[in-house]
């Protein structure tokens, strides 16, 4: 079985302003900052917030499953501003899924806004059926929005 849930979340700050911060490390470092709440703690294990990058997110109390997640950064495109990553361990795949993507694309809007597309593709057995249904983007479409008014409010001094 394979599915994926995705959202567009509008931000209104140029796509290259969001985009330096989601292509690396930045975007966990704001994360820990501006809404640990929501993700919970990022910690940097390996890397340099290049292609084969490790993070762990530590969740915030009362979350479901093991409490965290390992990822690693699996395609970082400049180009066309899209990040992947893939779930090491922890999260989704403590639901069964053998294999969990995370799949951040900026798509600008005009000079001066443009959308987070996020995106959570899994892979795995038919008897997950169940379990899908707990896939959601709610996370990520809040971080989005988090980082996007912290942009806006800063755009000044950034």
């Amino acid at each position: 079985m394979q599915g994926h849930v995705s959202q567009d979340t509008p931000v209104g700050v140029p796509a290259a302003l969001i985009w330096d911060v989601y292509r690396g490390l930045e975007l966990g470092r704001l994360v820990d900052k501006l809404a640990p709440e929501v993700l919970g703690r990022v910690e940097f294990l390996e890397g340099d917030g290049g292609v084969g990058t490790i993070v762990k997110l530590t969740f915030p109390p009362g979350s479901p499953g093991r409490g965290y997640m390992k990822e690693r950064f699996t395609k970082i495109d400049d180009e066309n501003r899209v990040k992947e990553t893939e779930v090491l361990e922890g999260g989704y795949k403590d639901l069964g899924f053998d294999v969990v993507r995370i799949r951040l694309e900026i798509v600008e809007k005009d000079s001066e806004s443009c959308m987070v597309r996020s995106t959570i593709e899994y892979e795995g057995d038919e008897k997950l059926a169940d379990v899908v249904s707990h896939v959601n983007v709610k996370p990520l479409e809040m971080i989005a929005e988090i980082i996007g008014k912290h942009l806006c409010q800063n755009k000044s001094t950034l």
